[in-house]
C-alpha cells in the first residue's frame, strides 16, 4: 500500500530545502568574506604599508640631502629631550663618537632637535634584517605603526642621547618591520639616521619574552620588571627595539636592547 503524501508534507519539504540551500550560500559567502579579510589583513596591509614606508625613506633622504644636514631641525630632525617627543621644542643634547655606551671621557657631538608627534623624522637601519625603516614619533597604531612605520616611545631618548632610545613595531601585517627581529644576534649593529648624524648601537641583550605591561624595558635604564635578571643596573646611552610574540598574537613582548658605540655626523 502506497502511503499518500499531502500537499502540506511537499510545502514543508520545499521549505526545508530552502532554508538549507540558504544556509548554504550564507556559510559559503561568511567563509569568502572570511579569507578576503584575511588576504586583506596579511597581505595587502603589508603592501600597501611597506610602500609607503620605502616612499618616506625616500622623501627623507631627499629632504636631508636638500638641507645639507646639521643644525636645528623641524620634523626630520633627530635627538630631542623627554619634553620634544611630545611635540615642543628640542633642546640640546650630546653622544660619544665611539666606544662603549658610557661614552665617559670621549669627545661629544652636540644637536637640537624637534619632532613633531605621528611625524617619521628619522631612519632605523638594521643590516642583518635588511631593514631600512622610517622611525615616526609616537606608538599610535592608526597614526604611526599601521604605516609600516617604527615608533619611538614618548617620554624616552631620542637617538644619541644618554638614557634609553625606545623604538616599537609590528611582528605581523601593516608592514611588519620587526617579523624577523628573533633573527638579531649579540653584536649586530643597528643604526639610526637623521638629518644631523648617523647612530650606531650594537646589540648587547636579548630579552626573548616577556609580559606587554612590562614597562621596566622602556625605563631610562632599562631592565625588565618581570625577569630582573635582563637589563642593566647603570646609565647608559640605549636603544630598545620591542615588538610582540610569538607571531599573530599581542600576548608577550620581546625587546632586544642595544649600545651606542659611534656617533657619525652628516656632511
Amino acid at each position: 500500500m502506497r502511503r499518500v503524501v499531502g500537499h502540506g508534507d511537499r510545502r514543508w519539504r520545499a521549505r526545508r530545502r530552502r532554508v538549507l540551500w540558504t544556509g548554504g550560500e550564507l556559510l559559503v559567502t561568511g567563509g569568502v568574506v572570511l579569507m578576503l579579510l584575511v588576504v586583506h589583513q596579511l597581505w595587502w596591509t603589508n603592501r600597501e604599508a611597506k610602500q609607503g614606508a620605502e616612499r618616506k625613506v625616500e622623501a627623507l633622504e631627499r629632504e636631508w640631502g636638500d638641507s645639507g644636514g646639521g643644525g636645528s631641525t623641524g620634523s626630520g630632525g633627530s635627538g630631542g629631550s623627554g619634553g620634544a617627543a611630545k611635540g615642543g621644542s628640542g633642546t640640546t643634547g650630546s653622544a660619544p663618537s665611539s666606544g662603549s655606551g658610557s661614552g665617559t671621557g670621549r669627545q661629544q657631538t652636540s644637536y637640537t632637535t624637534r619632532v613633531v608627534a605621528s611625524q617619521a623624522y628619522a631612519i632605523l637601519v638594521i643590516p642583518r634584517l635588511g631593514l631600512r625603516v622610517p622611525i615616526a614619533e609616537g606608538v599610535s597604531k592608526p597614526n604611526v605603526l599601521n604605516h609600516g612605520y617604527v615608533g619611538h616611545y614618548p617620554g624616552t631618548q631620542q637617538p644619541g642621547q644618554l638614557g634609553n632610545f625606545a623604538l616599537a613595531g609590528h611582528r605581523n601585517t601593516h608592514g611588519e618591520p620587526f617579523r624577523y627581529l628573533p633573527r638579531l644576534r649579540l653584536k649586530d649593529t643597528i643604526e639610526v639616521e637623521t638629518k644631523s648624524a648617523t647612530y650606531t648601537y650594537v646589540v648587547d641583550q636579548i630579552l626573548p619574552q616577556t609580559s606587554a605591561r612590562d614597562s621596566g624595558v622602556v625605563r631610562p635604564i632599562p631592565r625588565s620588571i618581570v625577569k630582573p635578571s635582563y637589563g642593566y643596573k647603570e646609565p647608559g646611552y640605549y636603544i630598545t627595539l620591542t615588538t610582540c610574540t610569538p607571531e599573530f598574537t599581542s600576548r608577550y613582548r620581546m625587546a632586544v636592547w642595544g649600545k651606542l658605540v659611534s656617533t657619525r655626523p652628516r656632511a
